[in-house]
């Protein structure tokens, strides 16, 4: 985008209610804030959202100030390509990337993917998650989503074994995926991965610490270990093929729709398996991450189902069934 005529961006905090509470290993949350960005001009608006992450540092407050910060490079015609080096990856780049992508789309009249030369999403069935809780609890909450065909379990340590054949037993038809969050150990992570394996469970995400997670290079995977916090963006990717057999591509990690596009290229021709994931948010957030479903295995777009509300326009979920957006939320 390197035209001359008036740019214009603004940004803002919103924040939406979760339905009831969201928990995992380092914590609970009531409720979703996001970070929107939009540019502007001619009349065209295009919209990116990204959720500042506490796990690298990020606050909505310094997420704003950083785009806020790229007023005048914006006004002056930053480029997408231009905005990969000048910002670092992160919620920030996410949403001003993707706002990017979607004014581009509207001023040449084309749906992203097909400004971007990428396949045209479909339908793809998202897992829905299941927060991190009691056994009993855990239980309950699975017993009223078992119809659903992909489940993804919080786990968190000690007495997961017991977590996971609770929900197995509460849902012995739906495919499981389990995101550990960084908080297994190497005392116990050859049985609660043998616990997972007993059920059926068909991949675990980040069960060790970012940068504690050699391990995982020394023992016999029973099943798919996917790195979420462990990977970032491409050039993390090859010191990981010893320790993952795949790899959760989130757009707020990598800063955009733009690099997530690189990084599962480069994914797929390093062997891994890919899960593009997302942050609890609205449909906007999950927009631009459909463009990445054609290459993933696993789709986690769940995060409007975990809203009180999504915002105007949402994003199609029929079940656990969710569609590509329409021109009138993104892209």
């Amino acid at each position: 985008m390197t035209s001359t005529k008036l740019v214009s961006l603004a940004a803002r905090i919103e924040r939406f209610p979760i339905a009831g509470s969201f928990t995992i290993s380092r914590g609970a949350k009531t409720e979703a804030v996001t970070v929107v960005a939009e540019v502007s001009r001619d009349g065209l608006t295009g919209r990116g959202e990204c959720v500042p992450y506490p796990r690298y540092g990020e606050t909505p407050e310094a997420t704003l100030a950083a785009i806020q910060a790229m007023q005048q490079a914006v006004a002056g015609g930053l480029s997408r390509e231009a905005l990969q080096a000048a910002m670092p990856p992160g919620a920030a780049r996410n949403a001003l990337d993707c706002a990017l992508i979607d004014l581009e789309a509207k001023a040449a009249g084309l749906r992203a993917w097909s400004l971007l030369d990428r396949p045209v999403p479909g339908e793809r069935t998202t897992a829905y998650t299941i927060s991190l809780g009691s056994p009993e609890a855990m239980a309950a909450a699975t017993a009223k989503a078992a119809h659903r065909p992909l489940l993804k379990i919080k786990l968190g340590g000690d007495g997961d074994p017991d977590r996971i054949a609770a929900v197995r037993k509460a849902a012995p038809e739906s495919e499981l995926i389990v995101d550990a969050n960084e908080a297994w150990t190497e005392a116990n992570l050859e049985q609660n991965l043998a616990a997972c394996d007993a059920v059926g469970v068909t991949l675990v995400e980040q069960p060790l610490p970012a940068g504690k997670d050699d391990a995982l290079a020394r023992i016999k995977r029973p099943l798919v270990v996917c790195a979420d916090e462990s990977v970032h963006d491409r050039n993390s990717l090859a010191p990981l093929r010893a320790r993952y057999d795949a790899v959760n591509i989130k757009l707020d990690k990598t800063g955009g729709l733009t690099e997530a596009l690189a990084m599962a290229d480069a994914a797929q021709a390093l062997g891994f398996e890919i899960m593009i994931g997302c942050m609890v948010a609205t449909s906007l957030s999950m927009a631009p991450a459909m463009l990445v479903t054609p290459q993933a295995r696993f789709v986690d777009l769940d995060g409007p189902l975990l809203l009180a509300r999504d915002r105007d326009h949402g994003l199609r979920y029929d079940d656990s069934l969710v569609y590509p957006p329409a021109s009138s939320l993104w892209g």
